[in-house]
């Protein structure tokens, strides 16, 4: 997954309101408590934290899953 799709899937989950605040300030624990952006950073795959997005808001992101 590239990281446009990510963002992507963030936007279509979460709003475009909320999604790049959802990026920045929501850690997600399956990476052990570190945001979309900082896992990023770290060079986490796109699809690594996608799945850790799904895991943490199942419902939100029903839709969009792999």
């Amino acid at each position: 997954m590239r990281i446009s799709d990510l963002r992507e899937r963030i936007t279509l989950s979460f709003g475009d309101s909320w999604a790049a605040s959802f990026a920045q300030d929501i850690a997600l624990s399956a990476l052990g408590s570190i945001t979309v952006n900082e896992a990023l950073a770290a060079g986490c795959e796109a699809s690594e934290i996608w799945r850790a997005i799904c895991t943490q808001c199942p419902v939100e992101t029903e839709r969009y899953r792999y």
